[in-house]
């Protein structure tokens, strides 16, 4: 079930809709929007991608992806080709007879990829071999390519046709990643951030770990880039109370605040020879 607010200061129609119910009026309502609860999933919903101005799709642990109308709440396609949990999907736009077409990327836990047409809802590309489950999906619209995260980073042509690959990671994998300047990508794999380039030599493209930074105390959930200079991760410690390190280039000016959270910050500087990590 999904809930979204969408603006507007007219009441909606009450022409009752399939995939959309209505809150009643005892549902307290900024008087700027309406809400609604979006039907069609029976399981979790893990993620929101938007696809344009009036098109978004959800994803989650029923491994369906459903494509909505923004503006009515109906439900365009249902996509149904995966058989266990959603565990990635992003957007990817790519110009094709010179004109931007943007389509769906997602990972399952049945160990495959695929390319959908949100368009008309078909299934483009399937890759079906992998050796584990993709759990992040990243795409570098400048160099054209995608990557996907798991047990290991491969990295992709927009013909599904792979172009390098790391070497096996740990269990834990890689489950979240960020693009840097230059061609570098950070990607969290259990409680430490890896700093990866990519080399590009004509047609031809390597990936290679540059550093690894350790400084959180538990497994690290998320990362999001915050501009050329910083990007941030987050990780939970759990019950015990733990300090969060704040670490600066000079050593006597760290501290500690208590928390049950961590945030950091790192900071990017220069073809990655320096990295801080402050709060």
């Amino acid at each position: 079930m999904l809930r979204w607010i969408l603006g507007g200061r007219e009441a909606q129609g009450t022409v009752e809709k399939s995939a959309a119910l209505f809150i009643g009026e005892e549902q307290p309502k900024n008087c700027f929007t309406e809400m609604q609860v979006l039907k069609g999933h029976f399981d979790i919903v893990r993620f929101l991608v938007q696809i344009d101005d009036l098109r978004f799709a959800s994803a989650g642990d029923d491994g369906l992806v459903l494509i909505w109308n923004v503006e009515t709440g109906d439900c365009l396609f249902a996509l149904r080709c995966h058989t266990q949990q959603i565990t990635a999907m992003t957007s990817y736009t790519f110009i094709r007879g010179g004109n931007a077409h943007t389509a769906l990327l997602t990972a399952s836990s049945d160990r495959t990829l695929s390319l959908w047409d949100p368009d008309s809802g078909n299934r483009v590309q399937n890759i079906s071999d992998l050796q584990s489950s993709v759990k992040c999906l990243l795409v570098l619209v400048r160099l054209d390519v995608w990557l996907s995260g798991g047990n290991e980073l491969c990295v992709w042509n927009r013909d599904f046709e792979l172009q390098c690959k790391t070497v096996h990671h740990s269990d834990a994998g890689i489950s979240a990643m960020v693009e840097l300047p230059k061609n570098f990508i950070a990607a969290a794999m259990d409680k430490e951030i890896v700093i990866f380039k990519l080399n590009l030599s004509g047609s031809d493209i390597a990936v290679m770990a540059m550093r690894h930074l350790a400084d959180h105390q538990d497994t690290i959930h998320s990362l999001i880039h915050i501009n050329d200079g910083l990007f941030a991760s987050g990780s939970h410690i759990g019950d015990e109370r733990q300090p969060i390190r704040v670490q600066t280039e000079s050593p006597e000016t760290d501290r500690e605040v208590h928390s049950t959270h961590e945030l950091r910050w790192g900071v990017y500087s220069g073809g990655c020879r320096q990295w801080s990590v402050c709060l």
